[in-house]
């Protein structure tokens, strides 16, 4: 769900800076898989003060369908605005804001407020089109301090990295790449024009998303290179800044170190590490040998770093990952290059990012097809595209909704003949025991896997179906009848891994105004308006009797991975959702399945690290390993909540302090941070 993550956060952000075109139109497509697809288009008009706009984006057989309205104030704010029509997932968006004199009121579909304002102030829609860009820039360039109060809270600020020129035949332009802050954790990349009242130009999520105006699209490509060489000099420094090198020998004096091969929870001991690995593990205060620094454990719980087996990266995503403690991820699906290019800064030790197994993306065409790693045709192509992961040191190969059934076997087999690890989704028109007899090493989302007893031959789940279907009928299911028994032992049999990504399926039974459960622990840390994004539906539930369904689906795909790990199933922690705050709940929803905490912590290291294939690396606590560990202020082992208290992460010869990160992220740290002496 890389795609809904991105385009969420990206229609999250553009939303704030809204859009009014010094033309009586502007009109924007957006291009997907490097530029080769249009994905959607954005068309404002204007007529006299008023602004309309018509915004549609799918990909991955997904996206928001959303018309908006807007007058301005003098100062270039909104005066009103308004919003309908549906998002990502289909829940209903429908929000207003007025402005009166000093008094502002907006209702959403989940949270209404009222405040006064004195002054400037732009409010900040929940849900809305890209188009609301040039209203932020243009009132943000008529502040004299460059900063643009917001509502409901917040503060907008933009700074210049460079300029360059387009072209279109003969017409020159100038436009800007500017990295805007005040929303969400990270910057934003912005290119927008160089008029006196400067205005969207485009829009670039890297490796993904490109929304540019159109007739200029054949600039974007250059704008993107641009754009990732710009970002990556702010990333740099960022990590320069964070980062505290532990080269020689440093002592870890004092630690309970968690035995992540047993699952449990050691006394007191002393670890030596020695540029980026363990050298030794002692009982505590027996050891002879010297060390250049001191970290005094004072008893905490030491665990291996722990792994996230499903993430989509982008080049901002590192800090949350190891601001709580995750050290090594797998990516489920990336654009190729982009995905390279981020491995490579990774291992020189440049970027704020943990280590990365990478899982080669494979879909197939069709109108409903996600525009990621390779899109292929036929089986010539399907072999080609696992070529190229073998020879670019890809593990495993990740299969998706629109690949051909007719080719699966096929394709497995010559994956394994290379020695490459087979997983995905279940494609359209199979079940999921059909990919478990053909080969299939995993298996990803809980929904793709108790599909198996909801589809029939005729189920499109290229559609959002895939969804909605889990959430209506799981909560039918009998997992104590012959059917699911059988599939749970054909599981446990063939060693099939499952990545049941239990915490991102929340949004199944996410009610309008209520906030998540995926994030209620982290809520009260995180920025305002990302927690207010917390309270939004993604799903259309449209009365209580939906939601109680829903609300009981999604506790039987709790109850339905419990039995499968008690039944011997591997399972591997993973989240496809936002970095590191989604895994902690997790393993939170594993011990409600039934698991111990311990049990819980041995999915997150030592699985994370055999069904990463790096074992011996990395997983455990051990000589010869990789020092990848974090120390916890609490007893996770017996309260799974207490893994949000990393005190300190150490990433081979590097240490961070969680609560450094933390900041620079606009988050409120969770605990005080271990110094190194």
């Amino acid at each position: 769900m890389r795609h809904v993550k991105v385009l969420l956060t990206a229609v999250f952000v553009l939303v704030l800076l809204g859009a009014a075109h010094a033309a009586d139109t502007a009109r924007y497509i957006v291009l997907v898989h490097g530029g080769k697809d249009k994905a959607g288009h954005l068309a404002m008009t204007r007529n006299g003060d008023k602004f309309s706009v018509d915004y549609i984006f799918k990909d991955n057989g997904r996206g928001p369908e959303l018309k908006e309205e807007y007058t301005l104030a003098a100062d270039g704010t909104f005066a009103r605005y308004e919003v309908k029509g549906v998002s990502t997932f289909g829940s209903e968006v429908d929000e207003t804001f007025n402005r009166s004199g000093d008094t502002v009121r907006w209702t959403s579909t989940s949270d209404m407020g009222e405040q006064a304002v004195s002054g400037t102030a732009l409010y900040t829609p929940l849900g809305g089109t890209p188009q609301a860009m040039s209203v932020a820039l243009a009132a943000l360039a008529k502040r004299p301090d460059g900063k643009l109060p917001l509502i409901p809270s917040g503060v907008l600020t933009a700074r210049k990295l460079l300029d360059v020129e387009v072209s279109r035949g003969a017409e020159k332009r100038q436009v800007r790449l500017l990295a805007v802050t005040g929303v969400g954790f990270t910057p934003t990349m912005v290119w927008a024009t160089t008029d006196a009242t400067p205005r969207l130009f485009a829009d670039i999520s890297p490796g993904y998303m490109q929304l540019v105006e159109q007739g200029w699209e054949q600039n974007a490509a250059d704008l993107e290179t641009r754009q990732v060489a710009a970002e990556k000099e702010l990333l740099t420094d960022l990590n320069k800044r964070l980062s505290h090198a532990l080269s020689g020998t440093t002592f870890i004096r004092n630690a309970r170190v968690f035995d992540s091969e047993r699952g449990r929870l050691g006394s007191a001991s002393d670890v030596f590490i020695e540029n980026g690995r363990i050298i030794e593990v002692s009982a505590a205060g027996t050891s002879t040998r010297k060390a250049g620094r001191t970290i005094d454990a004072a008893n905490r719980v030491l665990l291996p770093g722990l792994f996230d087996m499903h993430v989509h990266l982008g080049f901002w995503d590192g800090g949350l990952h190891i601001g709580t403690g995750v050290t090594s991820v797998r990516d489920m699906g990336n654009d190729n290059i982009t995905l390279l290019e981020l491995m490579k800064q990774e291992q020189a030790g440049t970027l704020l990012m943990p280590r990365v197994t990478a899982a080669g993306f494979i879909e197939g065409e069709s109108p409903n097809a996600a525009r990621g790693g390779f899109v292929i045709k036929n089986l010539e192509e399907a072999k080609h595209a696992v070529d190229w992961y073998h020879e670019n040191s890809f593990p495993q190969i990740k299969i998706y909704n629109s690949f051909p059934k007719e080719i699966l076997p096929e394709i497995t087999e010559y994956a394994h003949t290379k020695g490459m690890r087979v997983s995905g989704h279940v494609p359209a028109f199979l079940r999921a025991q059909d990919v478990v007899l053909g080969g299939y090493d995993e298996i990803q989302h809980i929904n793709q896997v108790l599909l198996n007893f909801l589809v029939d031959d005729a189920t499109d789940t290229r559609t959002l179906e895939r969804f909605y279907l889990p959430a209506r009928g799981v909560a039918n299911l009998d997992f104590d009848g012959e059917a699911a028994q059988k599939f749970i032992a054909l599981l446990a049999e063939r060693r099939t891994v499952v990545d049941p990504t239990l915490a991102t399926f929340n949004f199944i039974r996410q009610a309008e105004g209520v906030m998540s459960q995926e994030f209620a622990a982290v809520a009260d840390h995180v920025p305002p308006d990302v927690r207010r994004g917390f309270l939004a539906a993604q799903m259309k539930i449209p009365d209580a009797a939906t939601l109680a369904r829903y609300e009981k689906s999604y506790a039987k795909m709790i109850e339905f991975t419990g039995r499968m790990y008690r039944s011997g199933v591997p399972l591997v922690a993973g989240t496809d959702g936002t970095p590191g705050f989604t895994l902690q709940r997790e393993l939170e929803l594993y011990v409600e399945a039934g698991l111990t905490p311990s049990q819980a912590l041995q999915i997150a290291t030592w699985n994370g690290a055999r069904y990463s294939r790096a074992l011996d690396d990395r997983g455990a606590i051990t000589p010869g390993r990789r020092s990848d560990m974090i120390l916890i202020d609490g007893e996770p082992t017996m309260n799974i909540s207490d893994i949000r208290k990393v005190a300190l992460v150490i990433k081979g010869e590097v240490a961070y302090y969680p609560s450094e990160v933390f900041e620079a992220l606009g988050v409120k740290p969770f605990t005080a941070p271990l110094t190194i002496q």
